[in-house]
């Protein structure tokens, strides 16, 4: 079957754990978010954030955990593996549910960033076609994973270090202007966040619906969780971008949507349109859209490659699990990369960018429609398995624990109280009850998949075991 191979450097995963929540959720959802909830989307952003910082810390003290069960069993931990500790923790149905969703979320969203990939390219380039330029770039990223781990982290670190650097800048200069130190400009100070129609001019209840937007703009932090297993030093490493998640979260998201309202009007839609660069144009810098377009261009390409990172890992688990073709559970390559799961992965986002051009107001609507709310539905699963872990884990042994979930129990039971309040109020913006609906058929129907099939091979089963009964007695 073969093993991963530990990789990765310490450089590698802290940098991944930077750059992976910086997406196109970022430079091109803020706006959006701003115009529907009005200067209170910066409470949404700071409740999303912290839900996703909760959840982290959920997943890293598993992960410890694991690491110190593993160690007096002498077996080895899944380090990450939200489907594992779903099947061990609540039971095999969650880990097949947990497992699916996650990975089919991640697919998604190859097939999606490869689509906006070919269209930026072909608005730079017309003579390219849309697909040419998405099909060129999955392909790209998928040579990439499949050469190594090592390849993947380099790239990613790279890659992710240009938008590091580019929201940086963003922060410097849009501070200097808000506190009033930035030639040239005349910061409107705190009456902006009332002047037109209060702080939420829409109610309370788009503070909520806006978070489920935000958690799907701000998921991928926990892809660090994962790609620590593949590291030099996964203990160290996990530690390490759990710790890093909640600065990176509070810094770029929050601090962002922060100098937004302070400076633009949450009802300026041509501003809001492309916040980050209209507020380094304001700045006198008139090269920042081209800039920002280029740093949006390589968020596409990171999200692509480490959503395939990502759904190929979880291909593997779910494989090595039983949930999926055991072909997927193969280690092909000398360099330790899971060859099957990533050619796997690759072509069902294949299939769904395709989607985007044969069917882009039914089908990719509906897929698109389902993910945020999907992601919702795993982060609840993550935390009653981690309840359910640290129980077991007290009554195992008294070992501490390097990572720890604050206030438990009180906490972790907020946390899913919250999710679960987020997800329905999907139901109260007619917007996302499309979204809501969908999630919900595909997260049952997903479960009942699990008992049919378990029903199936337990028919299969007992019918061989008739026939062997049969043989037998003759």
């Amino acid at each position: 079957m073969g093993t991963l191979q530990k990789s990765l450097k310490t450089r590698h995963i802290t940098m991944i754990s930077i750059g992976g929540v910086i997406g196109t959720g970022l430079f091109v959802g803020t706006g959006k978010n701003i115009l529907s909830t009005g200067p209170a989307a910066v409470v949404s952003y700071a409740i999303a954030c912290l839900l996703i910082v909760l959840i982290m810390q959920m997943v890293g003290e598993m992960a410890s955990g694991e690491m110190v069960l593993g160690r007096k069993s002498g077996s080895s931990a899944e380090l990450g593996s939200f489907a594992s500790y779903a099947e061990k923790y609540i039971g095999p149905w969650a880990g097949f549910t947990v497992g699916w969703l996650y990975w089919a979320s991640w697919v998604f969203i190859v097939g999606l960033e490869a689509a906006l990939i070919g269209g930026m390219l072909h608005n730079w380039f017309p003579f390219i076609p849309v697909w040419v330029g998405g099909v060129g770039i999955t392909l790209l990223m998928t040579i990439i994973n499949i050469y190594s781990v090592k390849s993947f982290g380099e790239f990613e670190y790279w890659i992710s270090f240009i938008k590091v650097t580019a929201i940086i800048a963003f922060l410097v200069v849009g501070t200097a202007m808000v506190l009033g130190i930035w030639p040239n400009y005349e910061p409107k100070g705190f009456g902006i966040l009332t002047e037109f129609g209060g702080f939420a001019p829409n109610g309370i209840i788009p503070i909520f619906t806006a978070i489920v937007f935000v958690i799907f703009s701000i998921c991928g932090a926990e892809v660090a969780a994962i790609a620590a297993a593949e590291s030099e030093n996964p203990a160290k490493n996990i530690v390490r971008a759990i710790k890093n998640v909640v600065f990176r979260l509070g810094l770029f998201f929050v601090g962002s949507v922060a100098i937004m309202i302070m400076i633009l009007p949450w009802n300026d839609s041509t501003m809001l349109a492309a916040p980050y660069a209209n507020i380094l144009s304001m700045a006198g810098l008139p090269i920042a859209a081209q800039i920002i377009q280029i740093v949006i261009f390589v968020s596409l390409i990171s999200v692509l490659n480490s959503a395939l990172y990502t759904s190929s890992r979880m291909l593997l688990e779910m494989s090595r699990q039983g949930n999926a073709p055991k072909v997927f559970s193969q280690i092909k390559n000398r360099r330790g990369a899971p060859v099957p799961a990533i050619l796997g992965s690759t072509v069902v986002a294949y299939v769904c960018s395709l989607l985007y051009f044969v069917s882009p107001e039914v089908i990719f609507y509906f897929l698109g429609n389902c993910v945020g709310g999907l992601m919702i539905v795993v982060y609840i699963f993550i935390a009653i398995s981690q309840i359910r872990f640290r129980r077991s884990y007290d009554l195992q042994t008294t070992e501490p624990l390097a990572i720890k979930m604050w206030l438990f129990p009180g906490l972790s039971y907020i946390t899913i109280g919250i999710l679960v309040l987020i997800y329905f109020c999907q139901v109260l913006i007619e917007s996302l009850r499309t979204q809501f609906y969908l999630s919900s058929i595909v997260v049952v129907g997903s479960i009942l998949l699990f008992f049919i099939l378990g029903k199936l091979a337990s028919k299969k089963t007992e019918q061989i075991e008739r026939i062997e009964e049969k043989f037998a007695s003759e």
